[in-house]
């Protein structure tokens, strides 16, 4: 794997993490909303590397809405460490890069 692919998978993680963070909070605020239709996130791997997020509905039909706090609460946590984790791995390649620009330019 090469530096670009590396940073580009990251990145891509970082996309996906974020995506992730606005399917939790659509639920968080829509909590007490009647008939509000918890969204999940799907993370799938590209061919190419890196990886995707869907935000689907859980299509439950359901007079109040079927969130539950607790579970997105915990989904904001892990979103948190899985985005640090992308963004030291592209902090990573950046700093590789940095190191191939100065060797080159010795």
């Amino acid at each position: 794997m090469t530096i670009t692919a590396a940073m580009n998978s990251a990145a891509s993680g970082m996309f996906a993490q974020q995506s992730r963070l606005a399917a939790t909070a659509d639920n968080i605020a829509n909590a007490l909303s009647t008939g509000y239709d918890r969204r999940d996130t799907r993370m799938t791997t590209s061919s190419t590397g890196g990886v995707t997020a869907t935000a689907v509905s859980s299509h439950t039909v359901d007079e109040t809405a079927n969130v539950d706090l607790g579970e997105d609460m915990l989904s904001l946590i892990e979103t948190e460490i899985a985005f640090k984790a992308n963004a030291s791995a592209f902090e990573t390649g950046a700093d590789l890069w940095d190191v191939l620009m100065s060797i080159k330019r010795d």
